[in-house]
């Protein structure tokens, strides 16, 4: 069974995030805390979204997105985060559940796409998303910009302005 997630989740989406973290072997970057999970995923602004894959009552995965937009085709879209399923019970389609369901509700949105990112490294994963239809983008290169860096960029932005009114 397939369902949104509600605040009462959230040591339960926590924990999965901690096993995804440790499968992709990047335990060692997870610095969150639940206080801060539950407010963005519940609180007043909505940061981003949750469906859990329950089997017999137990949540056995999950998928974390949240809506972006795409200004060529002029409709929002959504971001999956991450899609995890605890490994004792990969193989039961519940990935394939969570995509699917993650697909209804974008199309139910008006979403003209959901995208995603997977580590090179992830060959079932990759040849799971290609089995459903899925396509590398191979011709983009994700970046990212984040810490000390972001700051400094962010501390640029008066700076830049007054350079532009010059």
């Amino acid at each position: 069974m397939i369902r949104p997630a509600t605040s009462d989740d959230v040591p339960t989406i926590a924990r999965l995030i901690r096993a995804l973290a440790a499968y992709e072997r990047l335990s060692d970057r997870v610095v969150f805390d639940e206080v801060k999970l539950r407010e963005h995923l519940f609180g007043e602004r909505r940061y981003a979204e949750v469906l859990l894959a329950e089997d017999e009552g137990e949540v056995v995965g999950f998928a974390l997105y949240f809506h972006n937009y795409s200004t060529f085709q002029g409709k929002p879209g959504m971001y999956l985060e991450d899609l995890f399923v605890m490994p004792e019970h990969r193989g039961k389609g519940y990935g394939k559940s969570l995509l699917a369901a993650l697909a209804k509700l974008a199309v139910e949105r008006g979403c003209g796409m959901v995208r995603w990112v997977v580590l090179k490294w992830n060959e079932p994963g990759i040849r799971f998303y290609e089995s459903l239809g899925a396509t590398a983008m191979n011709e983009w290169v994700e970046y990212r910009i984040a810490g000390d860096a972001l700051k400094k960029v962010g501390a640029m932005e008066d700076a830049a302005t007054k350079d532009a009114g010059k």
